[in-house]
């Protein structure tokens, strides 16, 4: 007999057999029950969702000769000519190799004619996205008004391509993708079904790798029984697809961390000589990082063991959350360079160099640290007393060494100053918790130690009291933050509003010159000697 797969032989049978689309399959199952099914329906989800299988469901449901509950009997003659193929009047269409006028212009003058052993003949249409513009026209008029006896049942993966005239004619079902949890359950079932001994662990790590496909799953599952194992495991998996173990992901972590270019290096040597995949180690990096990250934050991780936890505890206690930040937009600017370069693994070093390489000016021990804090200490006594003065002119020299000695002493004023001159905005800390509510993490982190203050009527003046840095600046002038910002801002202030970023100089800067006379204001806008006679 011939082998068939696993997606082919488990393929649900019955709308209830579905896995993870319960909000589409109990709509249908109530109109056959009702007798109101449609005329067109146009099923739209990504890749290994259920649409063809739903279809297949729907098509031998409405025929059904002993329909149950709203569900195909699989046992009557339609039902079983159905099932293996030979019923003539379910017609399975992919419109990806079958996308001419002509194809559509069959269907078209086919669908006079009645079934000849069902109720309703039944057209499956599988990627209709990929009809020409010639088919869509051909096929609207039967599509909005077909013969009582016909169905049709479209399936796409991208239904931004379909004319409107298409999708206003049909019954539309968007197919969400499946929980890891449900692809989870299902492997286990079809395991248990096949006599077929996996780990937990290999379960979680290939529900994950489907990313909500069931068909992709299923389809790793059977990579896996091609080796001939009796157990499938976690090792089995990653070695199959090439995902590197994660001693080697953790290890180089701990080289960014402890700033060792040679070992990272020395690692990545190793897991490419085992022919692991960099677009898999990529993956497996930012998200140990993100990982690191929340365990910093919540304190738990459910998907590592004990051992692994632990290694994660260490690496936490070594990095700040602000460092794990930078690194996941680190990797992930590398993720998109690596997708058009074809020296991937030179891109890749060099990114591994960049991360474990600290420059000198921020490595400050522990003598100099001390040093810092009693120089802050003076100037903090001195600003409270007012007895200061500020000198006229200074040594370049003096002033770079000096900034070398201290760099975060005019930081610290800078801050002091802000807290005493800008005025706050009220609602801008509704917009940050507004951020963290859409997930946008990374853009609400940047903006926790900011305040908004109006610049004037049209502009809203983002103040950072811990200064504008480089990371954070290309962070913030990303359009779509820039966007997403400035639509929050806009609906607070109730019309159409700027943003502008600013650290704590410039907004004072821009609160002197509010604070400029009318005459200032001509002389500057004007830009020539202006005398104002009275």
């Amino acid at each position: 007999m011939a082998y068939t797969a696993l997606y082919r032989k488990f393929r649900p049978l019955r709308f209830e057999d579905m896995v993870g689309q319960e909000h589409i399959t109990r709509t249908i199952r109530n109109q056959i029950i009702a007798g109101r099914v449609g005329h067109a329906y146009l099923l739209n989800g990504g890749r290994g969702t259920g649409k063809t299988t739903t279809a297949k469901i729907l098509a031998r449901a409405v025929n059904c000769l002993n329909p149950q509950d709203g569900e195909p009997c699989n046992e009557c003659e339609i039902c079983k000519a159905a099932l293996s193929g030979s019923l003539t009047d379910i017609v399975e269409m992919d419109a990806a190799s079958n996308n001419s006028v002509d194809d559509i212009r069959a269907i078209r003058d086919e669908v006079n004619f009645l079934p000849t052993l069902a109720k309703y003949r039944v057209y499956i249409i599988d990627e209709v996205h990929m009809l020409s513009t010639g088919a869509f026209n051909a096929l609207l008029k039967t599509l909005e008004e077909p013969p009582a006896h016909v169905k049709f049942i479209l399936a796409t993966t991208e239904p931004q391509k379909l004319p409107a005239t298409i999708l206003s004619r049909c019954q539309r079902f968007d197919f969400k993708k499946i929980s890891n949890e449900d692809i989870s359950k299902r492997l286990q079932f079809v395991c248990d079904e096949s006599k077929i001994t996996i780990t937990n662990e290999a379960l979680k790590i290939i529900s994950v790798l489907a990313e909500g496909a069931m068909r992709d799953a299923l389809s790793i599952l059977e990579r896996c029984l091609q080796e001939g194992n009796e157990k499938i495991d976690e090792d089995l998996v990653k070695d199959l697809v090439g995902i590197p173990k994660l001693t080697f992901v953790s290890q180089i972590m701990e080289g960014i961390i402890g700033n060792q270019v040679e070992n990272t290096l020395q690692v990545v040597e190793n897991v490419l000589n085992q022919g692991k995949d960099l677009q898999n180690l990529l993956w497996e990096l930012i998200k140990y990082t993100k990982d690191i990250l929340v365990y910093q934050t919540t304190g738990k991780l459910e998907i590592y063991n004990e051992t692994e936890l632990q290694k994660i505890q260490e690496l936490a206690k070594k990095i700040s959350k602000e460092r794990l930040l930078q690194i996941v937009y680190e990797l992930s600017e590398l993720e998109n360079e690596m997708k058009w370069s074809s020296q991937k693994t030179v891109l890749f070093e060099v990114a591994m160099i960049k991360l474990c390489y600290q420059p000198q000016s921020t490595q400050v021990n522990a003598e100099g640290i001390e040093e810092i804090k009693q120089r802050l200490t003076k100037l903090e006594e001195k600003v409270s007393s007012g007895n200061f003065t500020v000198a006229t002119s200074e040594p370049k020299e003096k002033k770079q060494a000096d900034r070398k000695a201290a760099p975060n002493v005019g930081k610290v004023h800078i801050e002091q100053v802000c807290n005493l001159n800008i005025e706050k905005l009220d609602f801008w800390n509704k917009i940050i918790n507004q951020l963290k509510e859409d997930r946008k993490m990374l853009l609400a982190s940047n903006l926790m130690n900011t305040v908004a203050t109006m610049l004037n009527d049209m502009t809203v003046g983002i103040v950072f009291q811990n200064g504008l840095t480089p990371f954070v600046k290309s962070i913030m002038e990303k359009p779509e933050n820039i966007q997403e910002i400035t639509r929050l801002v806009s609906i607070e202030c109730g019309k159409e509003m700027r943003i502008k970023l600013l650290d704590c100089q410039d907004a004072i800067l821009q609160k002197k010159a509010k604070e400029k006379s009318p005459e200032d204001e001509v002389k500057e806008e004007l830009d020539i000697p202006v005398n104002i006679i009275e």
